[in-house]
């Protein structure tokens, strides 16, 4: 599975803004050069970001935006989410299944599974976790907070 530039985009500026909104609102355009991102896909972003309350605009001189929230209450998963960003691993556009019948395809639910656990991951993780670089051992920790499947049969000793 590979994220896609959106929400990987998404991302990126939202934790540039977080940076530097500490010294009040923060334009686009600062964002863009900083990150080497199109400011016209920034403004697409930033238009669903907005409708999902994450960021919120300040108009005129001295405008751009800040954070709605604080960084410890924006999770990873709320910003992909909100720029439209797909979390699931499988080809299936439909809940009905991948194949032309309708049907599942055999391993669709190893990848719808993949998918839970990337959403659950990226839930995990705020905002602030990633400005203070606080995802070392993240993804293991994740890991370790679900059930471990069992083996199904116990290997032979020689």
């Amino acid at each position: 599975m590979k994220l896609s530039t959106k929400g990987r985009y998404a991302v990126m500026a939202m934790a540039d803004l977080a940076l530097a909104s500490e010294d009040g609102p923060v334009t686009l355009s600062d964002i863009a050069s900083r990150q080497s991102i199109s400011l016209s896909y920034l403004e697409q972003l930033f238009a669903k970001l907005r409708r999902a309350d994450i960021v919120s605009s300040i108009r005129g001189p001295g405008g751009g935006y800040r954070l709605s929230r604080k960084p410890t209450e924006i999770r990873i998963s709320d910003i992909i989410v909100a720029v439209d960003e797909p979390l699931r691993a499988t080809r299936c556009s439909s809940a009905k299944g991948c194949l032309a019948d309708g049907r599942r395809c055999i391993t669709h639910d190893l990848w719808d599974e993949l998918g839970r656990h990337i959403y659950l991951f990226l839930s995990s993780i705020t905002l602030e976790d990633v400005l203070e670089r606080r995802l070392l051992g993240a993804a293991s920790g994740a890991l370790g907070r679900m059930e471990r499947p069992k083996p199904v049969a116990e290997p032979a000793t020689v």
